[in-house]
């Protein structure tokens, strides 16, 4: 029984002594370099246990395997033993456990982690932290975008994890962060030497539409477009090239933002101090048009100042044109100067003003009464517009196209793209009008006809019409009509059939309308008159005789 028992209790202790003494599988162990053989370190783990380990395994990215027989080394053991009795044992592996144990402690610190970049990806590079492997995105490399990643590859630098994940294996990590950390360190240094006002020298890093980026050994400046010369500049790339080294005035810094703005202009004396010397009022000069919008167009008058031809003062005839029709850019032009405001920095400057009025000198050329040939360019419910010299046009009012016709009927003879003549009977240059007419080239058939008639006059006329309401008369080639209640004193003689064609009758005139061109008269009219004129000087309408007696009277006088 006791020997039983003794045996019993070695088994126990022996299984005990096992358990303690031999290490898990998939742990980490300590083990030692016995042999260097066929590319493959042999290690010995302890407890007549012997594992082989690619040397590769024990070399980081891009450097040699260190390994000699006799180093201590730790292996992670995957199994005790396998088909032919030996240990499954990686250096690697251990490297791996040992290293997300180091990198989960920095990240929690917010630690920099060494590592190196060894291998490309899609959508950035791997990168070797020591045994574990993580992820670069091609956004974090830099600051700024890199083209070509060769000179970092295998090469030994700080990154910042930015996230992992020890279950799934992931880790993430950046190279940028700590760039602009130092980036930063280094740009508040830099600023904290410079001032608003110092003068600096820089290299130009990048050319943008806006402007161009400086570098001020460790930190950029803007350079704006308007701040790189006086005059108008279309592209930075016209002053300035990438690589080119430049001396650049501080003009502003954000002490907050790390913002610096820079300048080239303001190294250079200011063109507008001397632009009321060099360009007085009224002065003309040549410049050339830099710029068209749709009010005008910009003059330089030379580097660094322009001035302003405003769309009114491009032309005295095109009206409501676009600039762009009458100049071009950089085309060089005749300008005078209107206005200068050099506190707004500003010029105003005239181009119609170098030529002379048009309508100025068609007033000296074309005095009233001058005989004029034009086109008819446009046809109005008022009158003809006719295109004559200079571009300008000239009217003719409804009232001036015929003597016989209405204005609204004379017009319908007309049609654009006739040529006619005129006369020209106003030049109004201040309203820039041109007051035309096509009858006065013809003689005044009425006025001639009643030269020397006025009203009351009396007159001779023919019977050329007899009609129901009046008869139709003529006085030297000028119609005229007689009323029925106008053809006699007496009503039983104001009858049309009393009068035959080509009968002479004295009529008085009662009206003269040059404007209407009417002449108005009547046989009723004159008779009244005579027997006003009998009553006077024969008797009164009172003395009992009677109107036979007194026209008898004067009859007999006349005698």
């Amino acid at each position: 029984m006791s020997q039983n028992a003794s045996m019993e209790e070695f088994e126990a202790l022996l299984n005990e002594s096992l358990e303690i003494d031999t290490p898990q599988e998939g742990s980490v162990v300590k083990g030692k370099v016995i042999a260097v053989e066929a590319g493959q370190a042999i290690i010995d783990v302890g407890y007549k246990m012997e594992g082989r380990v690619e040397l590769k395994e024990f070399a980081n990215p891009g450097e040699a395997p260190q390994i000699e027989i006799g180093d201590e080394v730790e292996v992670y053991l995957d199994r005790v033993e396998n088909a032919r009795g030996e240990a499954v044992i990686s250096r690697e592996k251990a490297r791996r456990e040992e290293a997300w144990d180091r990198l989960e402690a920095a990240y929690a610190k917010e630690e920099r982690v060494e590592g190196a970049i060894f291998g490309r990806v899609k959508g950035g590079f791997t990168v070797d932290l020591g045994g574990a492997v993580a992820f670069l995105p091609g956004s974090q490399v830099d600051v700024r975008p890199v083209r070509d990643a060769g000179p970092l590859m295998g090469l030994k630098q700080p990154f910042q994890i930015l996230k992992m994940d020890r279950r799934r294996g992931n880790i993430v990590v950046s190279r940028r962060a700590i760039l602009e950390e130092s980036r930063a360190e280094q740009r508040a240094e830099v600023i904290a030497n410079l001032s608003e006002g110092q003068v600096v020298d820089g290299v130009v890093k990048n050319i943008t539409e806006y402007g161009a980026f400086v570098d001020l050994g460790g930190v950029d400046g803007l350079l704006h477009v308007t701040d790189m010369a006086w005059r108008r500049v279309n592209h930075p790339s016209e002053i300035l090239s990438i690589g080119e080294t430049v001396k650049v005035q501080v003009v502003k810094i954000n002490k907050e933002t790390h913002r610096i703005s820079l300048g080239m202009k303001q190294l250079q004396s200011d063109p507008w101090d001397s632009v009321e010397a060099k360009f007085p009022l009224n002065s003309v000069h040549t410049g050339r048009v830099t710029n068209i919008t749709d009010y005008g167009a910009f003059v330089e008058l030379e580097p660094g100042v322009e001035g302003l031809v405003h769309v009114s003062e491009m032309s005295w005839t095109k009206k409501n044109v676009h600039p762009g029709k009458i100049v071009s850019t950089s085309q060089e032009v005749e300008v005078m100067v209107l206005e200068i405001d050099t506190a707004k920095r500003r010029v105003s400057l005239g181009l119609k003003q170098t030529m002379r009025n048009p309508w100025e000198v068609f007033a000296e050329t074309h005095p009233v009464g001058t005989v004029i040939e034009g086109e008819v360019k446009n046809i109005t419910e008022f009158g003809l517009f006719i295109g004559l010299e200079n571009d300008i046009d000239g009217m003719v009012h409804l009232s001036d196209l015929s003597w016989d016709q209405r204005g609204e009927d004379a017009i319908q003879n007309y049609r654009k793209g006739d040529v006619v003549k005129a006369a020209v009977t106003e030049v109004d240059i201040e309203k820039e009008r041109i007051s035309l007419s096509i009858k006065a080239l013809d003689a005044d058939t009425f006025s001639d006809a009643v030269d020397g008639v006025k009203r009351g006059s009396i007159v001779t006329v023919e019977v050329t019409a007899i009609e129901d309401g009046g008869i139709e008369v003529e006085y030297n080639g000028m119609k005229s009509f007689i009323r029925r209640s106008d053809l006699a004193r007496d009503r039983a003689d104001q009858r049309p059939e009393r009068f035959q064609v080509g009968d002479k009758v004295d009529v008085r005139v009662t009206n003269v309308d040059s404007k209407t061109r009417k002449l108005g008269v009547s046989i009723k009219a004159r008779e009244i008159a005579e027997e006003k004129e009998a009553v006077e000087q024969y008797g009164s309408s009172d003395s009992g005789a009677s109107l036979g007696d007194i026209l008898g009277a004067a009859l007999r006088g006349d005698q």
